[in-house]
Parts: C-alpha cells; structure tokens; sequence
C-alpha cells in the first residue's frame, strides 16, 4: 500500500478524515491498513466490539485452551484445600453445630473451626486470584498477536499469561483497594452510627439506618470513577511489561480526557458480555433441570433419595457447571478484550501506535514466540517508537 507523507502522526494528535491525510476531489478517503482484527485508526464503538468477537473466533483455540488449563489447575487445587480442611477438623462439627442441649460448644472445639475456615478462605482467595489474574493476563497477549495478524501458540499465550499474572494481580488488588476506599469509609462511617443509634434508647435508629444507603450513594461515583481511571491496568501489565503501581499511573493518563467514552464502551461491553453469558448457561440450566423430572416422578411416597435420584442430581450439578463456567469464561474473556481494544485505541489516537505497528510489520518476520515483550509506551518516541519495545519503555 502506498502512504504519502501526510499519514505521521506525533504524540497527542488526532486522525484526520481517512488514513494518510485527506481524500482527494472525487476519490473515498483510503483505507486504513489493517493486518489484523481492526483497522490501524481511531476506533468506533462497533469496531471495538466487533474486534473482541473477531478475537474470540479467530484465536478460540488459544483462549479456551488456557482458560480450560486454569480451571483444571484451579478448581482441583480448590477442592482439595476444601477436603483437608473439612477432614482436618471434622470431629469439631457436631460438638459446634449439634451441641447437647442447654450447653454452648467449647472452645476447643471453635477455636479449630474458626482457624481452618481462616486459613481455607486465604487460600481459596489466593488460588482465586491467580486464576483471574491469569485469564486477564491472558486477553491482552491473544490480542497484541490478533491485532498485528500474526499467528500464536498455546505454549507462547501461556507462558506470558503466567509470567505476567502475579503483576496483573497486584494491579487488579491496588486498583480494588483505591476504588473501594470510598465505600469502605462508607461503611465503616455507617454500621457504627447504625449500630450505636440501634442500642441507644433515644429512638434514633430507623432514622440511623437510612444513613448507610445514603453514605453508599455518596461513595459509588468516586468508586466508579477511580474504576474507570485505572481500568487499562490489566493491559498496560501485559502489553507495557509495567508493575502495578506504574500500570495504575499509565492508565489513568491513558483515561484523562476520555473517561466518559471508555466508561460507556466498558458499561455496554460488560453487558453485552453478561447476556450472552446468560445465554450461553441457559440450555445446560435447562437439560439439568429437566434430567431431575424422571428421577422425580419416581420417587417413592417414603421420600427416600434413590440411585436415579442421585444420578440425576449429579448429571444436573455437572451440566450446571459446566454452563456456567462456560458462560463466566466467555464473560471474563469479552470484557478483557474490550478493555484491550481500548488500550489501544488511546494509543491509536494519541501516541501514533498504528504507525508503530506498521513500522515494526515492515522490518521483517514475527519475533520468536515468547521472545519479545509487547508493545510500549510512546511517551516519548511517538511514531518512531516499536511496538515491540515494552521492556525498554517499562524500566522508564
């Protein structure tokens, strides 16, 4: 394709009508180029949208195949901490449940319930949060490759989602403790004015309680705009090879200027995802609940369960699952995608990325898998500056 010297762009400017200057008298503006899920210019909504589902069916392999990884490691290491736990103080149940009648349970039975239900939840939390850290370390290294045209691996979108996941993690929990300090002051300002107001006898308490719902109105616009500032993070994680707190400063002055705009694409992105996720679970919802009717209508009048019973419950529980851990994949999956798109999409518009793009395409064949980092930071090149210099522009 031949560009004239009207397409550079430097850092903070904008596109013109079409790529590579003005349409001439009586010609369409050219297009412009592009290699990969979308055109290398400033993107519209349905764009946006439309790359993520042309990401998802171009590199479904990629995506449910590290995504059905994560949760074979995950969901067994879960159940397994939840097995050992339960066997570990299995004899204090009945004592702290069914104790004799008139007496309270004893301490030595609580205080190993409490201690294995604190530590399960640590470790339940932790398990979690690398899974999720993984699945959306893994949306912007699918896409950095969907964007450029260039083909990929399970072996090489594994790898980076590991290697990038514990970074992605702190950024996701930093990003949760700042955007939610407003509605934990909410909170913490609320209940002890409520519970105060409750054990008082001066009447004030329906009036106490109204205060909570009140103080939470007040907090959600912050929690939600402190959301939006720092909701390139993930992206920026991957694709900059930026730690967590960098990755938070980025993406806010990535958001400065478009918070509205990124907040609608990320509010419908989210809903889109979240009705077809509802979608996608509804049939495994449905064969479930209909595989119970003929082990119903066979129950005997006793009420006892019987092996079809069982069967048909335990057929039901694994269609349940499945669905909605089908469903909740493709919904981690599209809105991590539309975050991505809009990482960049900023970069398109203000830092001149899709020359970058065009310029690292044209110096010669794709990098070894896995060994280069991805795209970077312009702040300071601008156009000149490759899209495979990550690592660099990350130690800035």
């Amino acid at each position: 394709m031949t560009q004239n010297s009207g397409q550079g762009h430097g850092p903070g400017q904008q596109y013109g009508g079409g790529w590579g200057g003005g349409p001439q008298w009586g010609y369409p503006p050219p297009a412009a180029p592009q290699p990969g899920v979308i055109p290398l210019r400033p993107l519209e909504l349905g764009e946006i949208l439309g790359g993520a589902f042309a990401t998802i069916r171009g590199h479904w392999k990629q995506l449910a195949g590290v995504m059905l990884a994560v949760l074979a490691i995950v969901l067994p290491v879960m159940g397994l901490a939840v097995g050992i736990a339960v066997a570990s103080v299995f004899e204090h149940f009945e004592p702290v449940f069914d104790p004799p009648f008139g007496e309270d349970p004893a301490s030595e039975d609580v205080v190993p319930l409490v201690v294995a239900a604190a530590v399960l939840f640590v470790v339940l939390l932790v398990v979690g949060v690398f899974g999720t850290a993984v699945l959306a370390a893994l949306c912007p290294t699918v896409l950095k490759e969907a964007v450029t045209g260039r083909p990929t691996t399970f072996r090489t979108v594994w790898r980076a989602s590991v290697r990038r996941a514990p970074a992605v993690a702190g950024a996701t929990l930093l990003a949760g403790l700042i955007a939610g300090a407003p509605m934990i002051a909410a909170l913490g300002v609320g209940i002890p004015v409520t519970i105060a107001a409750a054990v008082s006898a001066d009447g004030d308490a329906p009036a106490a309680i109204v205060l909570i719902p009140l103080l939470i109105l007040a907090a959600l616009p912050v929690t939600v705009w402190l959301s939006t500032r720092f909701g390139l993070a993930s992206a920026v994680v991957v694709l900059e090879g930026l730690g967590p707190v960098a990755a938070l400063r980025r993406s806010t002055a990535l958001v400065r200027g478009a918070w509205w705009r990124i907040f609608g694409i990320t509010l419908l992105g989210g809903m889109i995802a979240g009705a077809i996720g509802w979608a996608m679970q509804l049939p495994f919802n449905l064969v479930g609940t209909f595989a119970l009717v003929p082990a119903m209508t066979g129950l005997p009048e006793d009420g006892g369960p019987t092996a079809g019973l069982i069967a048909g419950l335990g057929f039901a529980f694994l269609l349940v699952m499945f669905g909605g851990a089908t469903g909740q994949m493709f919904q981690i999956g599209f809105t991590q995608l539309v975050g991505s798109l809009l990482y960049v999409d900023q970069r398109i518009r203000r830092e001149g990325l899709a020359e970058a793009i065009l310029a690292d395409l044209a110096t010669g064949p794709a990098p070894a898998p896995g060994s280069a980092p991805a795209p970077g930071p312009a702040a300071t090149a601008g156009p000149a500056a490759s899209p495979e210099s990550g690592e660099a522009d990350g130690g800035r």
